[in-house]
């Protein structure tokens, strides 16, 4: 498409007394002028600032109503600043560029939803299928979302980065192409290997398999992504594995090259993912599976002190005794506990492999006697 050289974007604010308007967008507000006209009367005045040309039009009878105006210093744009008015009546409200994170206090719910025929699959970003693991999101609290790619080759993604707490993403099946900011070439994540992204790390989703599948969580549900056309990656630069983004490291496990040890439930063992050093101790991420020789034996209850726990069944079947009601879990069966619902794993087969996702990654465990 053909453009001009120039190109400028202008709106109007209409005034009944130009320089007061005037003097409340400069004087106030910083803005510059530009132009004015006719010498002898003015009625028309135009200022630039902010990213924004406005065009000051005495009598016009139309105009801009109201303005944000985003400002990079915290100290002026308080949460509680009041809006301004100019004198021709247009409301400025100040708001931070950078709007802080807002967290929605958990309302936790023992939540289970079952894969199979029953599963509720939606068309999302990109052409992706999302199956909502958890429809009432604590609140606003979490999103989990198993999701699903039909066509194999290269997505339509963009160099982004989000505005999150914490963020993990699991290759349930096939593979995924992506690649992240000081983090080197572009790598493929198969199943059982993921991914912690840091607050506002940059990077992007490349190409996929054919029917590929991640699991996703999220905190909070609802969140800011950001694009950033000036980034190209891979970066030029590759940081050191210390390297902090917002207090927390990247994270690539890979479940093939990883070791099993002993785990707190009696009877599992597992794959750390190192996510709970790299988030420092926001969240723990760790694949289970039963330990040999597994034993069948009834075990204690037990509840613990989180705000976010979720077990994910990759493979194969086990039993999660709530009392009073025994949940047999399949494969890409999901269930959220909350923290203080006393439970046991019981009944697992020898080929479960079980995604557990915790916030916080530590916690006080309560035993509850059989």
């Amino acid at each position: 498409m053909n453009r001009p050289a120039q190109a400028h974007a202008q709106v109007t604010v209409d005034c009944d007394d130009l320089t007061a308007e005037q003097t409340f967008w400069t004087e106030r507000l910083g803005f510059g002028l530009l132009a004015i006209y006719p010498a002898d009367s003015p009625t028309t005045a135009i200022l630039q600032g902010h990213g924004l040309r406005l065009r000051l039009q005495r009598g016009s009878g139309e105009g801009l109503k109201a303005l944000e105006l985003l400002v990079d210093a915290p100290d002026e744009a308080p949460p509680d600043a009041a809006p301004l008015h100019s004198p021709g009546g247009v409301r400025v409200t100040r708001l931070p560029l950078h709007p802080p994170l807002v967290l929605p206090p958990a309302q936790q719910a023992t939540v289970l939803t079952r894969a199979g025929d029953q599963a509720h699959w939606q068309v999302g970003r990109a052409g992706m299928r999302y199956r909502d693991l958890l429809p009432q999101r604590h609140g606003g609290a979490f999103i989990a979302s198993h999701i699903r790619i039909p066509d194999g080759g290269p997505l339509p993604d963009y160099v982004h980065h989000h505005g999150i707490r914490f963020q993990v993403i699991f290759c349930r099946k096939g593979w995924v192409r992506v690649v992240y900011e000081g983090q080197g070439e572009p790598f493929d994540m198969l199943p059982g290997d993921c991914v912690m992204q840091p607050p506002h790390i940059r990077h992007r989703v490349l190409e996929s398999s054919a029917g590929a599948e991640v699991v996703e969580i999220v905190t909070p549900a609802e969140h800011l992504t950001w694009t950033d056309p000036s980034m190209t990656l891979p970066s030029a630069t590759r940081l050191d594995p210390s390297h902090l983004f917002h207090g927390q490291r990247f994270v690539r496990h890979q479940s093939a090259t990883s070791a099993w040890r002993p785990w707190r439930l009696p009877g599992f063992e597992m794959q750390d993912t190192e996510v709970e050093s790299a988030s420092k101790g926001v969240a723990g991420v760790r694949l289970l599976r039963p330990a040999a020789p597994h034993s069948a034996a009834p075990r204690e209850r037990q509840s613990h002190a989180t705000e976010f726990s979720l077990y994910y069944v990759l493979q194969g079947q086990v039993t999660v005794d709530t009392d009073p009601q025994a949940l047999t879990l399949a494969e890409d069966d999901c269930l959220t506990l909350r923290g203080d619902q006393a439970y046991r794993l019981e009944g697992a087969s020898d080929d479960l492999r079980l995604l557990e996702v915790t916030l916080p990654a530590s916690f006080p465990m309560t035993v509850h006697p059989a």
